[in-house]
């Protein structure tokens, strides 16, 4: 089957490339395959591939030159992490190339404090979990620190998390259970690195943090889960991109 049938979408081209030259399949100085070359082996449009190698330069693995070409400069990202996400679907690949490795696990009720926090009432039971997020690379730092909360319908979640740590709870829920995942609710704040944690994250006490705090919501509009992720700062950058609407330049 072709890479188009399997729609390669640009978070993948990145994470592709970017895998290529940490391995050395492009040494530094080397030259990437052509924008052209791109699109045909990977079934995306120019401006999809355009996207992905305008990430590339922004991690500054690559540059690029008018009549020269795409040069790869460096095997490692100088930004750290770059999180780029347009869809749940984009979401669920997240987890596939950054596994879990669980801290603790515990069954909770939500007092009021909690309750606020998750924006469900008070009184309900969940799953707390937490943990770190690592990418593939051993000698790498952690990515973020998480805390999911798990809705106590999924009963049995937790073991399936810990047998699954390349995969989102998330998605665990949609396969195990067969509600499906379709609306999640995202914000983003800036916080000082909490002292419990930075040892974990191996980063300072204060030092600048992002919060990413996501609530998943099935077809029927009902809170499944919430996962709230601390990542030091200048290991992330989150990426997306706004279009205007058609309608509006009628």
């Amino acid at each position: 089957m072709s890479r188009a049938m399997n729609k390669t979408t640009p978070a993948d081209l990145v994470s592709e490339l970017a895998e290529a030259i940490a391995a050395g399949r492009y040494p530094v100085g080397s030259l990437l395959p052509t924008e052209f070359e791109l699109c045909e082996s990977h079934g995306l449009s120019r401006y999809a591939v355009r996207k992905a190698l305008d990430e590339l330069q922004e991690l500054g693995l690559i540059s690029r030159r008018k009549n020269v070409g795409t040069r790869v400069e460096s095997t490692k990202p100088v930004t750290g992490f770059t999180q780029s996400i347009a869809t749940v679907d984009e979401l669920a690949q997240f987890g596939a190339r950054h596994v879990r490795v669980i801290r603790s696990s515990e069954w909770l009720v939500a007092d009021l404090a909690l309750a606020r926090e998750l924006d469900c009432p008070g009184g309900t039971h969940w799953l707390h979990i937490s943990s770190l997020r690592m990418d593939d690379t051993p000698s790498a730092r952690p990515i973020c620190w998480t805390d999911v909360y798990v809705d106590a319908a999924f009963g049995d979640i937790d073991e399936l998390v810990r047998q699954s740590p390349e995969i989102l709870i998330s998605s665990l829920i949609e396969a195990r259970y067969g509600r499906a995942i379709a609306r999640i609710r995202q914000e983003v704040d800036a916080m000082l690195m909490p002292a419990q944690l930075a040892r974990e994250l191996q980063t300072d006490v204060d030092s600048p943090a992002l919060r990413i705090t996501r609530r998943y919501y099935d077809t029927a509009g009902e809170l499944l889960e919430v996962s709230r992720s601390i990542h030091p700062a200048n290991r992330f950058t989150f990426s997306m991109e706004m279009s205007r609407s058609r309608e509006q330049d009628r």
